[in-house]
């Protein structure tokens, strides 16, 4: 991370200060710059003279924002150094212990979460959702199926796809997880049987499995899905569902082509198979390439989950379900059983933002960035290691040379890198010569960490295959 930022580039987040008095509306727009990670932590600022030339502003309007920034928590002065950004309260106010190693350290680089910092213009979200918020306060304030304004607003993220969608087919839910809960929940017995790729998301494996489902696996990679197969598998196991991430999916970055997905869809659909499709990520993609048409398109009877959280921020717990009109009751009372519905300013922010539009170019152009950087240090210092660059997403696949992943991953803990192997990803728990590396944290971290891990893998780990210890499986889960 650099150790400062230069007065040109805080006048290029700032923009044009609007609002009355200037050194307030200096002080909100670096409060927000600060906040959701435009500006890192722990940054020196410019001084008060190079802000107020490049502002075009008065020393006092400077010197008043910067004071505004101390006493709110979102700067600190060193006495001789100049002024440091922070936030209220500190670092460790905002580190989960439940996502993170016992005992890791202060300091560790997190690549356990492939989740990055909020985009920019989440805290506006917010600060819309609290003056629209009044409105709602005379109600009772549940809404389980979802406020009306953000079924709207979901429902035209898929009209804008080219696929048809009614407000009331869709649910809002806290996360894509917890829609994938009620699905199940309401469709499935807990006898059941279910095919999900390998590798797959963990979560959604560790819920299914959690809930009496027995599970099959469907071969995925970098390359993308063996349709044939998961047909053939289809045919011969009739599964009571099928659970796919068509668009970059989770960890390996493929992409289903609109061919197949035509293809798959159909069969499914003919079979009567009850489909599930993720498409967390869909947003996502970096290179400025258009999109194949939903998984729904080929298959109207699929049930559709989507979520805030990858593309806009995890803390951002707004999910839905977008189902056929003969299921919805259905779900929504198999969701009240659950909960009553997501907090209203909650879905007020998201509503905000898909108003807006799907992800802010600023936040797909630092993807795209973290990206490359990652790749370029991967290719660099970890040569024997492989993987086919992904378009979009979230995360890197790499192939090992031989098993060793997870051993890798316990080695590293000590460097203060957290890492998910293959294992975590594989519901059968193969997958050894696998690592998800996410590009979700600033390229000055990702250089770091890639570092970290080059040495850990050249002192030994590159030429010694090493079983897999069952212990590290399940110690923190993979996001």
């Amino acid at each position: 991370m650099s150790d400062s930022i230069s007065a040109r580039r805080v006048r290029e987040l700032v923009g044009t200060l609007s609002g009355k008095p200037v050194y307030a509306s200096l002080a909100h727009a670096l409060t927000l710059l600060i906040g959701d990670g435009q500006i890192p932590v722990g940054v020196r600022l410019p001084s008060e003279r190079e802000l107020m030339q490049a502002l075009d502003l008065s020393r006092t309007t400077v010197s008043r924002a910067y004071a505004s920034l101390r006493d709110l928590g979102y700067a600190y002065a060193h006495t001789g150094s100049g002024t440091f950004t922070s936030l209220p309260g500190g670092r460790e106010r905002v580190r989960d212990r439940v996502l993170m190693p016992k005992g890791a350290a202060a300091n560790s680089i997190d690549l356990n979460c492939a989740a990055d910092s909020a985009a920019s213009d989440v805290m506006m979200a917010y600060t819309a959702a609290l003056s629209d918020l009044p409105a709602y306060l005379g109600g009772h304030g549940y809404f389980p199926s979802g406020l009306p304004v953000l079924q709207e607003a979901i429902a035209k993220t898929y009209q804008a796809r080219g696929l048809a969608t009614d407000p009331q087919q869709i649910i809002v839910t806290p996360g894509a997880l917890t829609a994938f809960s009620v699905v199940v929940r309401a469709l499935l017995s807990r006898r059941g049987t279910a095919l999900i790729e390998s590798p797959t998301y963990p979560n959604a494996a560790e819920m299914l499995r959690a809930s009496g489902i027995t599970l099959h696996e469907a071969g995925v990679d970098s390359h993308g899905w063996d349709i044939e197969g998961i047909m053939k598998s289809v045919k011969q196991l009739r599964p009571d569902l099928v659970y796919l991430i068509p668009d970059f999916h989770n960890p390996t970055g493929a992409v289903m082509s609109a061919a197949q997905r035509e293809k798959l869809g159909r069969a499914l659909h003919s079979q009567k198979t009850l489909t599930v499709v993720d498409e967390t990520h869909q947003s996502l993609a970096l290179d400025g390439q258009p999109m194949p048409d939903p998984f729904a398109a080929s298959n109207p009877d699929c049930i559709t989950l989507g979520s805030m959280s990858k593309a806009f921020w995890g803390g951002l717990r707004v999910g839905w379900i977008r189902a056929p009109h003969a299921l919805v009751e259905r779900l929504t009372h198999s969701r009240m059983s659950l909960d009553l519905g997501v907090p209203v300013a909650e879905q007020l922010a998201a509503t905000y933002l898909l108003n807006k539009g799907p992800v802010s170019a600023s936040h797909i152009e630092r993807l795209r960035v973290q990206r490359d950087a990652l790749i370029a240090l991967v290719t660099t210092h970890l040569p024997d290691w492989q993987f086919i660059r992904p378009t979009g997403g979230l995360a890197l696949w790499c192939q090992l040379p031989h098993r060793g992943a997870t051993a890798l991953a316990a080695t590293l803990e000590e460097s203060h890198v957290i890492i998910s192997p293959g294992p975590v990803f594989s519901p059968s728990g193969g997958l050894d010569t696998y690592v998800r590396l996410p590009w979700t944290r600033p390229v000055a971290e990702l250089e770091q960490a890639v570092m970290r891990i080059a040495a850990a893998w050249n002192t030994g780990l590159h030429t010694v295959s090493l079983a897999s210890p069952a212990r590290r499986r399940g110690r923190h889960p993979a996001i």
